[in-house]
C-alpha cells in the first residue's frame, strides 16, 4: 500500500485551485491555494492574502489554520497547496511550521517531488511536545 493510497489527491488539488482564484494579490500576482483533508474527513482551505506592508502578508496556510479552528479543528491528514498554475507548491518555512502544529508525523503533503510527510519537509522540527518536555526538564 502506497503511502498516499485512500486520499483523494485530485480532489485536494481542485480544492485549492478553487480557493487560489480568490487569492488577493494585487502587488506579486501570485496567487496560492491550500487545501487540507482533516482526520474526521473534512476538507479546509485558505488562499493568500497580500497587503502593501508586505510583512502582513498572510499565507494561504494561514488562511486555512483559521478554518481548521473556525471548522471545529482537529488534525490534518494531508495537504496540498498550489501556484497560480495549479501546479504544487512547497509551503515556505513558516507555513511548514503550522502546518506541523496542526498536523502530526504522519500528514501527507503533495510537493512539487512527490507526496512527503511533515518530518520530511520539515526535519527536527520544534512543536508542542518540545515545550512540554522541556519545561518539565526545567522544574526536575
Amino acid at each position: 500500500m502506497s503511502m498516499s493510497e485512500g486520499i483523494d489527491w485530485t480532489a485536494l488539488q481542485s480544492a485549492a485551485i478553487a480557493i487560489m482564484h480568490k487569492a488577493y494579490a494585487p502587488y506579486s500576482h501570485f496567487k496560492v491555494g491550500v487545501a487540507g483533508l482533516m482526520d474526521d474527513g473534512r476538507i479546509v482551505t485558505g488562499c493568500n492574502v497580500e497587503n502593501a506592508s508586505y510583512g502582513l502578508t498572510l499565507c494561504a496556510e494561514c488562511g486555512m489554520v483559521s478554518s481548521i479552528h473556525a471548522t471545529g479543528g482537529g488534525l490534518l491528514t494531508a495537504v496540498a497547496c498550489v501556484d497560480q498554475h495549479g501546479n504544487a507548491l512547497m509551503p515556505c518555512g513558516r507555513c511548514r511550521q503550522l502546518l506541523w502544529e496542526h498536523g502530526s508525523p504522519t500528514t501527507q503533503i503533495m510537493t512539487p517531488e512527490g507526496v512527503l510527510t511533515l518530518p520530511d519537509i520539515l526535519p527536527q522540527a520544534f512543536g508542542p511536545a518540545d515545550l512540554q518536555s522541556r519545561a518539565e526538564d526545567a522544574h526536575a
